[in-house]
């Protein structure tokens, strides 16, 4: 009995974790619009500095800092420091640092990384996050573990 109440308990748990594939990604092949209150930019390289921010569809990265390479007019990587935020229209995912990389469609965040969805919070060290997939990977930090609370949809109410 008691094991049937874990395994329950765990399946449940699983199905009320995160869907991250229902969350919206950074959209390839839409303008990127940019703002912040210093901007530098030359042929290879755009920086934004003081409440910085990258949108692209329904998708957007803020930051203290944000630094972005340029290869053929195209941003080929940026990198964002200082209180970073990566926000969809289902999720937030909070860290101290962050690096996109458009050729591979990958996102990953590090330091004190927090995802919210709905309800639903995890919280570890690092997350790899690709925006085409939708797939998601979270590591502990340096001596810490992967956290999370889930709760269930409501049906019903």
């Amino acid at each position: 009995m008691i094991r049937t109440l874990a395994a329950a308990s765990l399946g449940l748990a699983l199905l009320a974790a995160p869907t991250i594939g229902d969350a919206q990604s950074f959209q390839g092949g839409q303008p990127i619009m940019w703002g912040a209150d210093e901007v530098s930019r030359t042929p290879t390289s755009l920086s934004l500095r003081g409440r910085a921010e990258l949108t692209q569809g329904d998708s957007r990265i803020r930051a203290d800092r944000v630094e972005g390479t340029i290869n053929n007019g195209d941003l080929s990587r940026v990198e964002a420091t200082g209180n970073v935020y990566f926000v969809t229209p289902e999720q937030t995912i909070r860290g101290d640092r962050a690096v996109y990389t458009p050729a591979n469609d990958t996102i990953v965040l590090t330091g004190d990384v927090i995802l919210t969805q709905g309800e639903n919070v995890m919280t570890g060290g690092r997350l790899t996050y690709n925006t085409r997939t939708e797939a998601a990977q979270m590591e502990g930090g340096s001596g810490s573990r992967v956290q999370g609370v889930f709760v269930p949809e409501r049906s019903g109410t």
